[in-house]
């Protein structure tokens, strides 16, 4: 389990998504278009109101993160989950916690956006609203509902290594409808940073039927990941620093046209083993590593 920062809405979730507009704008064609998007996504019963936002950068325990539109996310790690101690309490865009319904928080991207989570150990896939921010503990990169934990098969376990990507089209509408509101409800001028009512409708909390099964590795490593760095010479200085922690190397990876040279400890056998190496790793005065699967 993860803890909330007071400095933000405190961290907890909301269902599972997708959704739909209402929102006064300025002309019937502005109306129709809202109206055409949200019919592309699904049409549950119910809808809940909350903000879109992106966010400015904040700190927690001494981390710094930079919440930020990303539509080629992706990145695998280990999930956690939330529920009882958060149900029913705002989450950090305003909607109401709900545990049994199908949603997650993650640090950085946009307030709501859709995620395909997908336990990498069983194949268990499935969409998910983010609506809040965290997780805060050191190595998870998302925090889902409960209900999306049992459906994902983790939620005895309390944790999984998991692949996590933005649905570009439906994160995308999204933001598309918060600004066709801010338009309807301004005079002029869109703000830079949004934060617009949207309607967000809701799934069933029996979201089974959703749950695909896909294809996965089943020789999944977990690595501890220090640093990343452009500079060969920074990445070496970081593996001497690590090395009494344990094996350390150096791997080159290729983001777009530029070379990253990453620090990572590693594999290790189990996410117990990983967390002991990552605290060890966060006390010797590298914060921002973090637990990744390849």
């Amino acid at each position: 389990m993860t803890y909330r920062s007071v400095t933000l809405r405190p961290n907890r979730a909301i269902p599972i998504s997708v959704l739909c507009a209402s929102f006064l704008l300025a002309s019937c064609a502005e109306t129709r278009l809202v109206l055409h998007a949200a019919k592309k996504l699904s049409n549950p019963p119910q809808t809940e109101s909350g903000n879109y936002k992106v966010g400015n950068p904040y700190r927690i325990g001494g981390v710094w993160y930079y919440p930020k539109v990303d539509y080629s996310y992706r990145e695998t790690g280990v999930a956690s989950w939330y529920g009882a101690k958060f149900h029913n309490q705002l989450t950090a865009n305003g909607q109401i916690f709900d545990m049994n319904a199908i949603s997650a928080a993650h640090k950085t991207l946009p307030l709501p956006s859709i995620v395909q989570v997908t336990n990498l150990t069983n194949g268990r896939s499935l969409k998910v609203l983010v609506n809040d921010r965290g997780p805060f503990a050191h190595g998870r990169i998302i925090d889902l509902s409960r209900r999306a934990a049992q459906l994902l098969g983790f939620e005895r376990a309390g944790i999984a290594r998991v692949r996590v990507e933005i649905i570009a089209p439906e994160s995308r509408r999204l933001a598309n409808l918060a600004n066709l509101a801010q338009r309807g409800n301004s005079t002029g001028m869109i703000a830079a940073e949004p934060s617009v009512p949207v309607r967000i409708a809701s799934l069933p909390a029996d979201g089974s039927a959703d749950v695909k099964v896909v294809p996965v590795s089943s020789n999944t490593n977990l690595f501890v990941q220090a640093g990343s760095f452009v500079r060969r010479d920074l990445a070496r200085q970081m593996e001497r620093d690590l090395a009494p922690i344990g094996p350390t190397q150096i791997v080159e990876a290729t983001v777009g046209k530029q070379l990253f040279y990453r620090v990572r400890l590693g594999p290790v056998e189990t996410v117990n083993d990983g967390d002991r190496i990552l605290d060890a790793v966060v006390r010797t005065g590298y914060p921002n590593a973090q637990l990744v699967v390849y």
